[in-house]
Parts: structure tokens; C-alpha cells; sequence
């Protein structure tokens, strides 16, 4: 199998030149091809000569591919499927709004952080992305011209594929590559503080903590890397955020487990003053699970409290829901059976 191209920083690029005996200028021409054109064959790359794309054809391709799949809801939201050369898939959603398209990639194949209310956790982790196969998610998504936000929430935790993370994070913001805002761009992590630090130090995309409770035993048995990751450590670590990015804390809301007046104030006392926000979730049942949505009174109740406390509080809309495409019910389980 040929060694993909895609999905390579521009430093990887011009190396992969050099080492043929070519200028490292061809990387630069490479690399716009490949990221602003659209290019699917290095032979159609047409500045490189003859010898170079034929040299560079014999061990190279650009890798690139199409979805295998796509399901489309009531709502218009569409969730596609992407087989990867390892075997395994993913699945990604693109959810399109008056005003605003988002895309939801996935990081990995499964997931091992085994959070109690998320499909894709029962896999378990199957494989971690490349940078290529994050960014291909974007670069064959048929609606990639009108796509303003991308958010890293699908399948998978990033920090625990930091540094394929941060490549693809690189080539979705570098002039080279495609250009991004920072501010287009969220990263949710539950906290790995190893990878959440190298994050914070070498990207200024926004950042979303996935907490779901501000007590740590009840946080536990929501997210069991609590254990090893507290939010007390996450915390800290925020706070020293050199680049001021928005961070935003998600909460998934549990009818009687997370969502009462209680778990309201302690959430204030835990994160507001800070410039923080927090988007609350309706839980999306999965099967075999027993935590039950918030009623809409509740949920009511929660942001408003939040907000009259000076914590900016939204309700995050559900999409998707009929097609398993709602937050926490991506799983490729049933496709790798």
C-alpha cells in the first residue's frame, strides 16, 4: 500500500521531497494542490515535472477518499460513514442551520474512555486516526463549501490522539492547508490532562469539557476517567490558558441524577467568574441504558438559574435523533460485527 500524502504537514511534505532529490519548494506546490485544489492524483498535480510525479507516483498516492456511506434524517441532518484502511469505520455528522453549517468529526475508531451514557464507549477503542482520515471526514464531505464550524465531538476522545490531533489541527488552520478560523473549531475532551496540556500550549482552538456533574463521585460513575483525570486538575490547567480561547463545559442532563437545584449551585460555585459557558444537553436514550432525559421543565430550570448567576447557559438543539445521530449515539458496532 502506498504511503498517503494527505493528511501531512507542510514540514512532512517538503521532507518527503527532499528525500526523492527534489527542491523543497515542490513541498509548498504540493501542498496547495492537495488542500486548495482538491487534487486526487499526483499526476494531475500539473507544476511538478514529469520525473517528480512519476517518482513521487511509485511510492506515494494522495489518499484521499469517499464515504461509504450516508443516512439522512427528518431534520436534514447527515451522518456519513467512512470505512478506514485499518477495517474499522467511523461515522460523522453534518448538521446544517439557517445561518450555520457544523460538522461533527470523530478522532478514533471507538473509544476507550467508557462513559456510561455514550454508544460509542461500548466498542471500546479500535483504532486511533491518522490526521489524513480526521481531515478526510471535511475534505470529501459533500457540503464542504458551506461548512463555517467544525467540531472534534464525534467518536473518540482527542487528547487521547493528541498528536494526530494537533496535525490535523495545524494543516485545518495553517495558510498551507485550508485556511480556518481558531474560532470555528472545537475540540471536547472529558480532560486526558497529559494531552489537554499539549493542546492548550500548541493550538488556539476553542475547547469544550465534556462534565456532566460538579461532584466527583457522581461525576465517577458518569465518566469513569474522573478517577484519573479530576475536574479539579482540569481546572487548574485551564486556568493557565496562555491564548484566553472560549471554553465551554458540556452537560449532559439525567432526569433525578444531575439535574437538580443543588447540582445548579454547586455547578456556579465550581466554574462561574471565569468567562466560561456551558451548553446543556438532552440525553439521547441508547438501548440497555438506565438514565432517563431531563424533563424540559428542568432543563428549563437549570439554565436559567445558571444564567441569572452570570454563567452563560444555551441548550444545545437536538438533531439527528432518528438516525442515532444525536450526541453520545454514534456507534460503528452493529458495521464492524
Amino acid at each position: 500500500m502506498k504511503e498517503a500524502l494527505f493528511g501531512k504537514t507542510l514540514n512532512e511534505l517538503v521532507d518527503c521531497i527532499k528525500k526523492k532529490g527534489f527542491s523543497s519548494f515542490y513541498g509548498k506546490q504540493i501542498a496547495e494542490w492537495i488542500y486548495s485544489r482538491d487534487v486526487d492524483s499526483i499526476g494531475n498535480i500539473t507544476n511538478l515535472s514529469k520525473q517528480a510525479r512519476e517518482i513521487l507516483s511509485a511510492e506515494y498516492e494522495i489518499g484521499t477518499y469517499s464515504p461509504a456511506k450516508v443516512q439522512i434524517s427528518s431534520d436534514g441532518t447527515k451522518k456519513y460513514l467512512y470505512t478506514l484502511n485499518s477495517g474499522y469505520s467511523v461515522e460523522s455528522v453534518y448538521i446544517p442551520e439557517t445561518e450555520r453549517s457544523t460538522l461533527c468529526i470523530s478522532s478514533q475508531a471507538g473509544c476507550r474512555m467508557a462513559c456510561r451514557f455514550c454508544m460509542t464507549a461500548r466498542q471500546g477503542l479500535k483504532a486511533n486516526l491518522t490526521a489524513g482520515e480526521i481531515l478526510n471526514q471535511i475534505h470529501s464531505l459533500p457540503e464542504k463549501n458551506s461548512l463555517t464550524n467544525i467540531v472534534y465531538m464525534g467518536m473518540g476522545e482527542p487528547m487521547d490522539n493528541i498528536d494526530q490531533v494537533l496535525k490535523s489541527l495545524e494543516i485545518l488552520t495553517s495558510e498551507y492547508g485550508y485556511n480556518k478560523s481558531y474560532n470555528r473549531i472545537t475540540v471536547s475532551t472529558t480532560g486526558i490532562t497529559d494531552g489537554l496540556v499539549k493542546f492548550l500550549q500548541s493550538s488556539k482552538c476553542r475547547l469544550a469539557i465534556s462534565l456532566h456533574s460538579p461532584f466527583d463521585s457522581e461525576r465517577q460513575k458518569l465518566v469513569p476517567m474522573q478517577k484519573f483525570y479530576p475536574v479539579s486538575e482540569i481546572l487548574k490547567i485551564i486556568k493557565n490558558d496562555r491564548y484566553q480561547r472560549r471554553i465551554s463545559f458540556e452537560y449532559i442532563m439525567f432526569d433525578g441524577v444531575n439535574d437538580t437545584e443543588k447540582h445548579a449551585k454547586a455547578l456556579v460555585k465550581m466554574i462561574a467568574g471565569n468567562g466560561y459557558r456551558v451548553n446543556l444537553i438532552r440525553f439521547h436514550r441508547i438501548p440497555d441504558c438506565d438514565l432517563k432525559p431531563s424533563s424540559e421543565k428542568n432543563i428549563e430550570f437549570f439554565k436559567n438559574f445558571l444564567n441569572s448567576k452570570g454563567l452563560l447557559t444555551t441548550v444545545r438543539a437536538s438533531r439527528g435523533e432518528d438516525i442515532f445521530a444525536a450526541c453520545g449515539m454514534l456507534s460503528t458496532m452493529k458495521n464492524e460485527k
